[in-house]
């Protein structure tokens, strides 16, 4: 009974798994640096790991490319009347994956794109009451019509979910 007990739960776990590759024939096709560019406004929130909403914001984004690499500015406005900025380099590699960094990711953000969605992942140095920790991030994008993406991160430390972040951008 054990082993049958053993074989469900890992049938689930790894039926749960999402690979970038699910999304290859999905449309319309996210050219990362083609959506990205320019300017354009997003909405988002902060959910806590029990799904209370615990911040909401827009954020004003700009991107400009020079060939392979592209620079992205976000603008945050929060909920709670504070403002932040980040800005992202973005770099596609030859192998079509990207890479990025930024003042408060630790290391480098790495993705690949398929279809309509793009995934990356990175550990994000996150201020939190003048306290930093360092937390990760899984973040999916997925483009929905050629004016409208929509972004889930999942936000977590040590392998414990603490919660996550839910933007649209709108591309005029």
């Amino acid at each position: 009974m054990k082993i049958i007990w053993g074989i469900l739960i890992m049938s689930l776990l790894t039926s749960c798994t999402t690979s970038i590759k699910d999304y290859e024939a999905e449309k319309p096709t996210l050219v990362l640096e083609n959506y990205l560019n320019g300017k354009m406004v997003a909405h988002g929130l902060f959910m806590d790991r029990f799904g209370k909403v615990k911040k909401r914001f827009t954020v004003h984004l700009n991107t400009t490319w020079a060939g392979p690499v592209g620079t992205l500015q976000e603008d945050f406005e929060w909920s709670d009347g504070t403002k932040t900025q980040r800005i992202w380099t973005v770099t596609k590699q030859a192998d079509g994956k990207y890479k990025g960094t930024a003042a408060d990711v630790d290391g480098f953000a790495v993705g690949e794109t398929a279809g309509n969605a793009f995934h990356w992942t990175y550990t994000m140095n996150l201020d939190v009451d003048g306290t930093t920790y360092k937390v990760n991030f899984d973040d999916w994008m997925y483009l929905l019509t050629d004016k409208v993406m929509m972004n889930k991160a999942v936000m977590s430390k040590f392998g414990v979910r603490l919660g996550e972040v839910l933007i649209t951008f709108y591309k005029d």
